[in-house]
């Protein structure tokens, strides 16, 4: 190698350093915006879901109660009616099924059960009416049955 050769001081081919991971391209910035978006979103859907049905988790524990101290006394027919009346009436304020009684009430809790439920309207009638009666027309179980169903049917 000659010392005045000038091909002879050149280095080698040197790469540029890559970016490195920090500050990220735009790309990203956008799809980290959007999920931030997207989880913000869900958020708010699962909370207004169990905001809204709060009344019911409250009236499931009530009625678990009513079960443990079924008895067929028209005190514990009361408090199952004042039970459904409540859910009524936080389910469908607009109706004001609070006002019901007697006959009314009891078509109403049909009306508002899915399709082909007509077969619960003598425990209906009977689970109306024990509150008046010194010996209630209907059994505390099918009582709660009929109460579980009419719950569920009630769900946002």
């Amino acid at each position: 190698m000659m010392p005045d050769d000038p091909l002879s001081q050149l280095r080698d081919i040197h790469l540029p350093h890559t970016g490195g991971f920090w500050p990220p391209a735009l790309g990203w910035w956008a799809l980290a915006f959007a999920l931030l978006i997207a989880l913000a979103a869900l958020a708010w859907l699962v909370r207004r879901h169990r905001r809204r049905n709060r009344w019911l988790k409250l009236a499931r524990a009530e009625l678990a109660e009513l079960e443990r101290t079924a008895a067929k006394e028209s005190r514990w027919f009361t408090q199952l009616n004042t039970l459904l009346k409540r859910v009524a009436r936080e389910r469908y304020p607009e109706q004001h099924p609070e006002a019901l009684s007697g006959e009314q009430w009891a078509a109403y809790l049909l009306r508002h059960l899915p399709e082909g439920q007509i077969s619960h309207q003598p425990i209906v009638e009977a689970l109306v009416y024990s509150p008046w009666h010194p010996v209630p027309l209907a059994e505390p179980h099918q009582a709660l049955a009929f109460a579980r169903t009419w719950l569920e049917a009630q769900k946002c």
